[in-house]
């Protein structure tokens, strides 16, 4: 079993400015299915087709039928021990950030309040054209979706080819290099730019943990690297940071 390194905790009592940054590990094991990898989403279906403008507009219907699907997958899960540390920790910080690719929303779900979701989340939904938020909930039994403005609906996600919300990337970035420790948990460490904050905390001089099932082309350049399901390690993680703390 991996070891909760001294150091590692050490840390964590003398610092004040804590960012963690997930990805689609983390929802996993709560059983949301991942995108990339073996047995990933895209080994199935075509991004192009089913999260792109030009999949949207090709095939309205279907792309509403994939995400609708996806929905139904989402509000079938809970989040996990992961999930709710991670809320946890946010209490134990004068600063925390949680910035997460992940767009289930799971986090802000088990009470993680200041979340920066990079790619936006599946349960909002925003017109195509003059990008207003659409509260309805979507009922396709009534046909496609449509504002008030004639465009079409779609999900509130970031898509192949589209730029993230230029706000919250501004804010992931700058939160990153005010921190003092930087936890990346379950990414790939392949998207952009999402990919790069580790680096950029470590440049600014933050302590940078991973943990991750397996090694990826993070792995060499953090500070520590700790394998196995975030949903065991995060809550030894916080049961010795606990320790003659409370």
């Amino acid at each position: 079993m991996c070891q909760i390194p001294d150091e590692l905790i050490k840390r964590m009592r003398n610092i004040r400015r804590l960012v963690i940054s997930t990805g689609a590990g983390v929802s996993a094991e709560s059983g949301v299915p991942t995108f990339r990898g073996d047995g990933g989403v895209w080994d199935k279906m075509s991004p192009h087709e089913m999260a792109s403008v030009d999949g949207f507009m090709k095939n309205p219907e279907l792309v509403w039928q994939w995400y609708q699907h996806r929905l139904e997958i989402r509000d079938n899960v809970k989040p996990n021990r992961g999930h709710e540390v991670i809320a946890e920790l946010e209490k134990r910080f004068d600063y925390f950030t949680l910035i997460t690719q992940n767009i289930d929303g799971l986090h802000t779900v088990a009470g993680s309040i200041n979340v920066l979701e990079l790619h936006g989340n599946i349960t909002r939904n925003k017109c195509l054209d003059c990008q207003e938020m659409y509260e309805p909930e979507i009922d396709l039994s009534d046909g496609l979706p449509y504002c008030e403005c004639g465009g079409m609906i779609r999900p509130d996600v970031v898509w192949f080819g589209e730029s993230l919300p230029e706000t919250v990337l501004e804010k992931a970035f700058t939160d990153t290099e005010a921190s003092e420790l930087f936890i990346s948990v379950g990414t790939s460490a392949i998207v952009q730019p999402a990919a790069s904050l580790p680096l950029m905390a470590s440049r600014s001089g933050a302590y940078v943990v991973e943990i991750n099932l397996e090694s990826t082309p993070m792995t060499a350049s953090v500070d520590l690297f700790l394998q196995g399901k975030s949903g065991e390690l995060l809550p030894r993680i916080l049961d010795e940071f606990s320790k003659n703390t409370d």
